[in-house]
């Protein structure tokens, strides 16, 4: 592939966000929204297949993330404010609408513009993260919490531990990734272990432990040379172009996106449309070995199987990283939905 355009785009405050764009510039629109921690470019498997096939691909450095504005500012990540540079981001396209793509906090992001703007959404999916989910709040999430995973004396916060940790201790969790950000990287983003599928997640201990990895003060150093093999990344240049981004911002811009679970909760109670239903298409992707999402709970999955009228669901057996340590078989999941549910978007057409 050619090298990705650059671009970025100014919005409420004087706030940057910073963009990859390629593919056709008339070409239907695809918007690759990443979540915690990532930047723009872990979605290149995507951006390279989707753009070869006629698409325009833009991909952002989310607010707080790589080359966008990283200020220490709580509010800045509050999905209200994300909104606004979501909807300058599509007016800097040159475009009205779009079809929008997410993965983890991404997911929150799409799903919370798609209940705001619905007329700027062509469709939507997620992978991971499901519609209606973290848009409503930590204490939303706690009510879907399996409690045969997850006894509620033992783990009272269950899986979703980790999100209770950055309220009661949030300079001590980003001082922590902030300690060694490559090790952290590394262990952080291994592939899918179909043993650990059923029972408690690492992350369900972090408020008993004090801290992640056991309340470790830091990653252990020897973490830095796991092998590429063992870890979702492309190549040991994305890894490090990822490690330079999360060094140039710390973890406290991405961490602050824990933060506004009351404002976001209330933003999407007050101001989201059509109660909330989506009537466009939208594709949920699963991810078998993600044991944080852990969709086979129904509980988790209700609004969104409720309140799409149009969804899709496909499964694919990886990591809560599905799109990096799958990507042959995400895109091939997305492409053949593009195909069949989002009608006349295909840039080709039989004659």
């Amino acid at each position: 592939m050619a090298p990705f355009e650059e671009h970025e785009v100014t919005y409420a405050d004087d706030k940057k966000i910073f963009y990859l764009a390629a593919g056709p510039t008339d070409g239907p629109l695809l918007m690759f929204i990443h979540g915690w921690p990532a930047i723009g470019k872990l979605w290149k498997p995507q951006l390279d297949a989707f753009a070869s096939l006629g698409f325009r691909v833009v991909a952002p450095d989310m607010p707080g993330y790589g080359r966008s504005t990283a200020r220490k500012v709580t509010e800045d990540y509050a999905q209200e404010n994300v909104n606004k540079g979501m909807l300058e981001l599509l007016k800097h396209t040159g475009r009205d609408k779009a079809i929008w793509i997410g993965h983890d906090w991404g997911c929150g992001s799409v799903w919370t513009f798609a209940a705001h703007f619905p007329e700027h959404c062509i469709a939507a999916a997620g992978l991971c993260v499901p519609y209606g989910a973290i848009e409503f709040g930590l204490d939303e999430l706690l009510k879907t919490v399996d409690r045969d995973i997850y006894p509620e004396a033992e783990y009272p916060y269950g899986q979703w531990a980790y999100q209770k940790f950055y309220e009661s201790d949030f300079e001590k969790a980003s001082a922590f990734f902030d300690a060694d950000i490559p090790a952290f990287l590394r262990a952080s983003r291994t592939k899918g272990n179909p043993n650990a599928v059923g029972k408690p997640a690492p992350l369900a201990h972090i408020v008993k432990d004090g801290g992640w990895m056991g309340g470790a003060e830091k990653p252990d150093p020897k973490f830095r040379h796991i092998p590429l093999e063992y870890t979702v990344y492309e190549s040991e240049d994305a890894y490090n172009e990822f490690v330079a981004a999360m060094e140039k911002t710390g973890f406290w811009p991405a961490d602050a996106w824990y933060m506004n679970h009351e404002r976001n909760r209330a933003y999407t109670l007050e101001k989201r449309k059509n109660g909330g239903d989506l009537e466009f298409p939208v594709l949920f992707v699963h991810a078998t070995y993600d044991t944080v999402c852990a969709t086979d709970n129904p509980k988790l999955m209700a609004r969104m199987r409720q309140q799409c009228k149009n969804l899709k669901e496909a499964r694919v057996d990886a990591s809560h990283w599905v799109a990096e340590e799958k990507p042959e078989e995400v895109n091939a999941v997305l492409a053949k939905w593009l195909m069949e549910e989002v009608k006349g978007i295909w840039p080709a057409k039989w004659v």
